[in-house]
């Protein structure tokens, strides 16, 4: 997973999900960044802002994306570029 924030300039971080817990009215997810810095990131989500991720995920474009054979290897992803 590649990470981007406006707040670090061109930095580009890598990290993956670690883990989900739910906490109260909020399912908190564990991202642990490994490059260039070790970070640990928490992400609270609160229902609405699942639904909407949903929302996105139903969309034709992203369900071709998850369907497709070539994601279910082990291999490295190319790089997205300017993102």
């Amino acid at each position: 997973m590649l990470f981007r924030s406006t707040g670090l300039g061109k930095t580009e971080l890598k990290g993956k999900v670690d883990t989900m817990q739910r906490q109260g009215d909020y399912l908190i997810m564990y991202v642990d960044v490994t490059d260039p810095v070790k970070w640990r990131i928490r992400v609270a989500m609160g229902f609405r802002d699942l639904t909407k991720v949903m929302g996105c995920m139903a969309k034709a474009a992203i369900l071709r994306f998850l369907m497709s054979p070539k994601q279910w290897g082990n291999k490295e992803p190319a790089h997205p570029g300017d993102f």
